[in-house]
């Protein structure tokens, strides 16, 4: 089973990349921002306390992610592999997810971390906004807190996966087709 992480700051384009590698190595996408927004519009409780923290730009509690996660998981049991959209985010989530995929006799096969400068995802973020109408990625004070959360909560767990040697680094500038192109031939070195 082919099990991947992919990983960078908001706005890196991570959700974008991460449609096209699962339809390209048949994998399922899971991500998390879809599946609190889906628990939030169903008005579900965990999902009304992730929004809580959403509305600060705050990441949503480890122990709150990991039971929505874990239910999608479970709801697709036949797929090949799954692809990790903003998830893990820290270090205790990776561990959990570690300890998860054990209980089904598989695990992560690779980590792809987008790298890209905070300027140029603060510009990305606010574009993205102003396109899909969503209001927190148009508030530049939400989108800076939100960046500044991944750089001190979540960048460092890109080193729990390089001490596995499991995590591929990829300069996330250029067109789409061109990193999609570098996403490619990093999982092709462990499929």
């Amino acid at each position: 089973m082919l099990n991947l992480v992919i990983f960078g700051p908001p706005g890196s384009g991570k959700g974008t990349q991460a449609v096209k590698i699962a339809e390209k190595f048949n994998l399922f996408h899971l991500s998390t921002g879809d599946i609190f927004r889906a628990n939030i519009k169903g008005g579900t409780e965990l999902g009304n306390l992730a929004q809580t923290f959403m509305d600060k730009g705050d990441l949503v509690p480890d122990e709150v992610t990991i039971k929505m996660l874990q239910a999608e998981v479970e709801k697709h049991p036949e797929v090949k592999g799954f692809i990790f959209d903003g998830f893990p985010r820290t270090i205790p989530q990776a561990d959990s997810l570690d300890k998860f995929l054990a209980t089904r006799k598989t695990n992560i096969s690779n980590m792809l971390s987008l790298e890209v400068e905070d300027e140029e995802l603060l510009k990305r973020i606010i574009l993205r906004g102003k396109n899909s109408g969503r209001a927190d990625d148009q508030n530049e004070e939400i989108v800076r807190n939100r960046i500044k959360e991944y750089n001190t909560k979540t960048a460092p767990l890109k080193n729990y996966y390089l001490q596995q040697g499991k995590c591929k680094i990829i300069l996330g500038l250029g067109g789409i087709e061109e990193i999609f192109g570098k996403l490619c031939a990093a999982i092709e070195t462990v499929v």
